[in-house]
């Protein structure tokens, strides 16, 4: 547990570090290149840095093991974090919008729009490749360790890469292309801001879910009931309970034997059912086979 931890921190670090050199670039890019969707894309990226801290706050917690006031452990703290990373991405992606949608209303009402500059532009291929970068080494880690939290910091990444291509165009459309196409730059901004709805929505979507104990997939559920049923004396599962803590699966099923078995076989064959399921599911899979005679 202490290996998993450390991972998810030093993957978290690393991006954390990205993060605070690519905002502090952004926000003086945009700045000194006059440009409202780089300074929008700063805001991401110091949205970026506050989920890294939220991360390597909750990883820590959940790390715990279970103690007197939480028998299944802290897995639920790392979807906390989750959901929070969502809510995080959420506001910046409101804020952008907004921001945007304000200057495009100023050009239509005919106040003329500062063009940006080079180094804007230039800041956000810098940004492209760098959050790229990070997005495929976060989300690699992510799946290797099990982690929503670290899989969810991936696509905020991801995200923020999306962001800046669509800076990118706007920025250099509204250089290239001359003064009256400076409205493209607050249009890039919206059109980003749009983006990041989807993925902070996504990322909601999935962590409400598991808050509020929803079972795993169908096909999560089949396998399950499969793995039961190939032990030959073993049928009809039934009353089977499904969720997720953390990273870990939480499984209860009731199943059938032969009445005349003794208490003796029962257990073993329980016993045997719930080591099968955590070498399919992980060794911290949480696993209650509850045995009934045959009708």
């Amino acid at each position: 547990m202490m290996n998993r931890e450390k991972e998810i921190y030093k993957v978290t670090l690393v991006g954390s570090a990205g993060n605070v050199a690519l905002l502090t670039f952004k926000f003086i890019a945009g700045v000194m290149g006059h440009s409202s969707a780089m300074i929008a894309d700063a805001v991401h990226s110091l949205s970026d840095f506050i989920t890294d801290v939220i991360v390597l706050a909750f990883v820590h917690v959940s790390a715990k093991p279970q103690d007197q006031d939480h028998d299944y452990g802290h897995g639920k703290y790392e979807t906390f974090a989750t959901f929070i990373i969502g809510l995080a991405l959420m506001a910046a992606a409101t804020g952008i919008i907004v921001s945007g949608a304000a200057k495009l209303i100023d050009w239509a009402g005919g106040k003329e729009l500062a063009a940006p500059g080079w180094l804007a532009l230039a800041a956000a291929l810098v940004s492209i490749l760098v959050k790229e970068g990070l997005y495929r080494y976060t989300v690699i880690k992510g799946k290797r360790l099990d982690s929503q939290a670290v899989i969810a910091n991936a696509w905020h990444h991801r995200s923020d890469a999306l962001s800046s291509i669509g800076t990118a165009v706007g920025i250099g459309g509204a250089i290239l292309l001359g003064n009256r196409w400076t409205v493209l730059d607050p249009l890039a901004s919206v059109v980003v801001g749009g983006m990041l709805v989807k993925v902070s929505l996504d990322l909601l979507r999935s962590s409400v879910g598991e808050l509020t104990e929803h079972s795993l997939s169908g096909e999560i559920e089949e396998e399950i009931e499969n793995i039961i049923c190939s032990f030959p004396d073993v049928s009809e599962p039934h009353n089977l309970r499904t969720r997720r803590i953390g990273n870990r699966f939480a499984i209860e099923a009731h199943v059938r034997m032969d009445g005349n078995t003794s208490l003796t076989v029962a257990h073993d064959r329980a016993t045997a059912i719930e080591k099968r399921i955590r070498q399919r599911f992980g060794p911290q899979t949480h696993v209650t086979i509850h045995m009934e005679p045959m009708k």
